[in-house]
């Protein structure tokens, strides 16, 4: 029993002696400069591959700049709207690339993960992720064939899924539309299914012109013509000089001449509100005033005479229109009297 008790102690006390040792060396190793020499090293190292790539990422976007600068003077033109599209395009995806290459860097050379089996293992979880993901997916192609097929570009006025307002940035896999009103509204590239672009070709102001029967067609033809003659001078956006295509409609107290004219492209609304006033200031100084509803306002005894009058009148057809049936009348019986 003696001896048992004595082999129990000792692996006790070995034991003891065993986690001493650890905790001496774990003390050790964390207070001695091997290890803080290591933090700061790899401290370093992240700052020094985070500075190369925010580098490389600024040198990039110059030579973007300088690439396109050059290309104004060289055989191949695209448009200005296209030019900023891929600028901005070619920009986001030098910036992901770069910071992709550092975060590799930073696994694989400062805390020694294995890059490659890493590597392997994303590409099979995101082949997994992939078939879950198909609204990520179809984001990423359709943002593909928006840029491909040049659907429309950074600083075109359109209307997308019910949005309406200038493209400020177009992704891979959103597109960022602002409205006049202020909003930035950031759409996913699948959820663009039809498209309104403002921008590609010139606009047409349409302005309808109410004029009071009073005046005459032909008058204030006249006048119209005389406006629009000086309006393409007044105004830059306008392609040509406004013409009347005719009237347009018959209202209960006015006619509708109709005014179009081409515009630059998304400059038809300014268009069509600079017209409308020129014109109606133009009409209302010769005399031509905006056709409104009259009110007419008469006193009970007014009333009484209108009454009376009318009665008189009334009666007065109705005496006519029996005299007339008396005269038919007495033909026949005549004839009735000679036979």
């Amino acid at each position: 029993m003696k001896l048992s008790q004595n082999k129990i102690e000792d692996e006790v006390e070995q034991g003891i002696d065993k986690v001493n040792n650890q905790l001496t060396g774990f003390w050790e190793y964390i207070t001695g400069p091997e290890l803080w020499w290591a933090v700061v090293e790899g401290i370093i190292s992240i700052i020094v591959i985070l500075l190369l790539a925010y580098t490389a990422v600024r040198i990039s976007r110059k030579l973007v700049d300088r690439l396109f600068k050059k290309r104004e003077k060289g055989p191949i033109r695209i448009s200005e709207r296209r030019e900023n599209t891929l600028k901005k395009l070619i920009k986001n995806v030098v910036q992901y690339i770069v910071y992709f290459i550092a975060l590799i860097m930073i696994l694989d050379g400062v805390f020694g993960f294995k890059v490659g089996a890493l590597i392997a293992g994303a590409g099979v979880a995101g082949l997994a992720i992939g078939f879950g993901a198909q609204n990520l997916v179809r984001d990423v192609i359709s943002g593909f064939f928006i840029i491909f097929e040049d659907q429309f570009s950074v600083g075109d006025y359109v209307k997308v899924s019910g949005i309406e307002g200038t493209v400020e940035e177009i992704g891979l896999r959103t597109t960022k539309v602002l409205s006049w009103t202020g909003e930035m509204h950031i759409l996913p590239n699948g959820n663009i299914t039809q498209v309104v672009n403002y921008s590609i070709h010139n606009g047409l102001a349409i302005v309808d012109v109410n004029v009071p029967y009073e005046n005459s067609v032909d008058d204030a033809e006249r006048l119209i013509n005389e406006v629009a003659a000086a309006l393409p001078d007044k105004y830059d956006f306008l392609v040509g000089t406004p013409e009347i295509i005719g009237v347009q409609n018959l209202a209960a107290s006015h006619f509708v001449i109709r005014v179009i004219t081409e515009t630059l492209p998304g400059f038809q609304w300014a268009g069509e509100r600079n017209i409308r006033r020129d014109i109606q200031d133009y009409l209302y100084r010769n005399g031509i005033e905006i056709p409104a509803q009259r009110i007419v306002m008469y006193s009970r005894e007014q009333k009484e005479n209108l009454l009376d009058k009318s009665q008189m009148q009334q009666l007065q057809s109705n005496s006519h229109i029996q005299g007339a049936y008396s005269n038919d009348d007495e033909p026949e019986q005549s004839q009735e009297g000679d036979r």
